[in-house]
């Protein structure tokens, strides 16, 4: 059965937005979801579904979330295939101990992806910057909230994204893998 991971942009920082992961694991179950478990506090999901696309299970998801639980946040939906090839395709060689500062932003299609391309102009050495097809790389190397590159990523910049540090994304593809997507 085909596995996927659901990535919500925005929720439980601060006070807005807030989403308990037992009521997004609920909202995912009521969707028809199955084996579906979720990573930290910050939005993110694996789940099966036997049909549908990842884009569908995106729109799905975000309306149940604002209909359900009056949140109204972009919700991006990865096949773990995608996922799969977004942490192989990583052009960055970071090391373990600058994984929480390395970011993976994900869009849900590739034109929103390539919208990205306006960090680069704000990227400073020693920063890193990779744009793909499927996701783009940021290695804040003083730190994200030094970096005026992870602001805009994180900001209005990238809107149409979600990011997840390096060590989070790893996890979700442990996750995803070990249910057999």
């Amino acid at each position: 059965m085909p596995g996927f991971v659901a990535l919500l942009r925005g929720v439980n920082v601060g006070k807005a937005n807030r989403v308990p992961m037992a009521e997004l694991r609920e909202l995912l179950d009521a969707l028809g979801y199955t084996n579906v478990a979720t990573l930290l506090n910050s939005g993110n999901a694996v789940f099966d579904a036997t049909t549908g696309s990842a884009a569908g299970h995106a729109k799905a998801i975000a309306a149940a979330l604002g209909e359900r639980l009056g949140v109204d946040v972009p919700v991006i939906v990865k096949s773990a295939k995608e996922l799969r090839a977004i942490v192989a395709d990583n052009p960055l060689a970071i090391a373990a101990p600058h994984h929480s500062r390395f970011l993976v932003a994900f869009a849900q299609d590739r034109e929103a992806v390539a919208g990205l391309a306006a960090i680069r102009s704000l990227v400073v050495a020693p920063e890193r910057f990779a744009l793909g097809l499927d996701a783009a790389y940021l290695l804040c190397a003083a730190g994200i909230m030094e970096s005026k590159a992870g602001s805009a990523l994180l900001g209005k910049a990238g809107k149409a994204a979600t990011t997840r540090n390096w060590a989070t994304v790893l996890k979700l593809q442990a996750l995803a893998e070990l249910r057999g997507g």
